[in-house]
């Protein structure tokens, strides 16, 4: 039996109502904004019920919704359309190559300066690390709410509050908390990006950038939306001015029915019942010897836990748990700021549950584990 752990890349499997959904899109619905015959019409009032589902879940309007193709698609949105007209970025050193990509090219250009604000074991700590970063012309702070390497939670509550204060955009990267993490557009968030195939369930290929309309992006592409197109220049208000083309529908459909099926489980639940296979886990493995968890007892952490066995390259560690039947990522998670500041330049092996998950198969695995470590020949 193969047991699904990564689910920080993407959960699997999905919920039947996700399932459902989508099998309903395929016959259902075509093109929303579309035409105003009967299936368009439907199809439009499906898209929009998707935008108040979303919305309503994270405090916002629905028109702040808009659809994108996954997490880094909105992050580049949000991030390119912050640094017109310049300024000063700050973003932690626990980002994905989502964020610190878009940054450091827009810096090569000439076009942005950012700084780098180190994530702490405490939040006390990282909040001052994010305030010590600010400066005058700051017009930008981009983190993530919970790292996609160790799972550690970033403060950003305070640290929005600290933007607001000051004027300043905070741009949230919810991929890795949004579905486990009760996040709110009025935590101090004037943009949240994430995907919609995580923590929320729904298909791959989808994503929300969610703005509370204080910063105005300009559209990055150009194109059809179904609205004033009789104008050569592109819808000015959102959500059509981030839309290009014809719309994911059978995506929205499923982000959709996702979002239900995680407020029906209630955001506490999921959260306790993977944290508490996440602290299973990590109990197990620090008792066997020359393997080592990432994971500090005064930091707060999302259902993520990342280990290596000394020694032992991580993707050789996740190949082996693999002909076990295990589904682990290994390598740097397309977060080389994280592993750099861990000191794990060669990356781990990262566990990631979903509600799904068993306690039973988290067992087996750290079983799977301890066997690893016990058979390498690589100790010195």
């Amino acid at each position: 039996m193969i047991v699904n752990f990564d689910n920080a890349a993407t959960t699997f499997p999905k919920p039947p109502e996700v399932r459902l959904a989508v099998e309903k899109a395929l016959v259902r619905y075509g093109s929303a904004g579309r035409g105003g015959h009967p299936i368009a019409a439907r199809t439009s009032e499906m898209v929009y019920a998707a935008r108040e589902t979303a919305a309503d879940f994270f405090g916002a309007q629905p028109e702040q919704v808009a659809f994108t193709l996954n997490c880094t698609h909105a992050l580049n949105l949000a991030i390119q359309g912050m640094a017109q007209g310049g300024g000063h970025f700050v973003i932690s050193d626990m980002e994905h190559n989502s964020v610190l990509r878009p940054v450091y090219a827009l810096a090569k250009k000439g076009k942005i300066r950012y700084s780098i604000a180190a994530v702490k074991e405490t939040p006390a700590e990282t909040v001052q690390s994010f305030r010590s970063q600010l400066r005058p012309d700051t017009k930008a702070v981009i983190c993530m709410l919970a790292s996609n390497v160790t799972g550690q939670i970033l403060p950003w509550r305070e640290i929005g509050a600290i933007c607001q204060q000051r004027g300043i955009c905070f741009i949230a990267d919810g991929a890795q908390g949004c579905g486990t993490l009760p996040v709110k557009l009025s935590d101090g968030i004037n943009i949240l990006c994430t995907a919609g195939h995580k923590g929320l369930y729904g298909i791959t290929g989808t994503g929300l950038l969610i703005s509370d309309g204080k910063f105005p992006l300009p559209p990055l592409m150009q194109g059809g939306t179904g609205s004033i197109s009789n104008q050569p220049e592109q819808p000015d208000f959102l959500p059509d001015s981030l839309e290009c083309g014809t719309l994911n529908v059978i995506g929205a459909a499923s982000v959709k029915a996702g979002i239900e099926f995680v407020r029906k489980k209630g955001i506490p639940e999921i959260f306790r019942a993977e944290s508490a296979l996440c602290g299973l886990l990590a109990e197990r493995l620090r008792s066997i010897p020359n393997v080592i968890v990432y994971r500090s007892p005064r930091a707060e952490y999302a259902p993520i836990v990342s280990f290596n066995i000394r020694d032992l390259p991580s993707e050789e560690t996740a190949q082996l748990l693999a002909k076990e039947g295990f589904c682990l990522r290994a390598g740097l998670h397309c977060a080389p700021l994280a592993h750099h500041r861990l000191g794990t330049e060669n990356g781990t092996v990262r566990f990631a549950p979903s509600v799904f998950s068993r306690p039973q198969d988290v067992l087996r695995l750290a079983e799977a584990v301890r066997g690893i470590a016990e058979n390498n020949k690589n100790f010195m």
